[in-house]
């Protein structure tokens, strides 16, 4: 199946002591063409992020795939990639630029984080990232060829596909004011 609508999710920037709600964006693409901007909250290290996800997503008929700048929004609320898949019944496709540091991730989650052994099941239970197409990925609903595919859909300027891409450039925006400097 060919995707041509798709949205990406990323958080927006936060103060390393900050322990509320973090605001997330998600921008909507179709056919390489900005179609919509949502947003939500999800608690600081918390474990709403599949919820929250899943409601933004609800309304959205045409969305075909859902791109995650990480596995994880605001700090260490992990999502949990196949509920996410299951309960929308869209594929998820997590990016990363690099392969994370699992053993201080899985430190950090057990020793220092409020549930952190749930979390770093879901971090498991996700698989391995798998490089393609120049960056590293994690997917459920979706072969590594689909995930191939998608990539090259929506990867207009750089590796990084555009709704991330736009959603991480949203969410500086909005937080910080201005989106210049920033790296997805």
């Amino acid at each position: 199946m060919k995707i041509g609508h798709a949205i990406g999710f990323d958080d927006a920037p936060f103060a390393r002591e900050w322990r509320g709600d973090v605001r997330i964006f998600g921008a909507a693409y179709s056919h390489g063409q900005l179609h919509a901007v949502l947003s939500g909250k999800v608690r600081r290290d918390g474990s709403n992020s599949t919820d929250e996800l899943t409601r933004l997503v609800a309304g959205s008929g045409h969305l075909q795939l859902i791109f995650l700048q990480g596995i994880a929004l605001a700090g260490f609320n992990v999502v949990d990639i196949a509920r996410l898949h299951r309960q929308t019944g869209r594929p998820v496709l997590v990016v990363a630029r690099r392969l994370p540091r699992l053993d201080a991730v899985r430190r950090a989650l057990l020793e220092q984080v409020p549930g952190g052994a749930r979390k770093w099941a879901l971090i498991e239970q996700a698989g391995a990232m798998e490089p393609c197409g120049g960056v590293y990925v994690q997917r459920a609903g979706l072969s590594l060829a689909g995930a191939q595919e998608a990539l090259q859909t929506f990867s207009l300027t750089g590796q990084i596909p555009e709704p991330l891409r736009t959603a991480h450039l949203i969410a500086g925006g909005v937080t910080r004011g201005h989106s210049a400097g920033q790296r997805v």
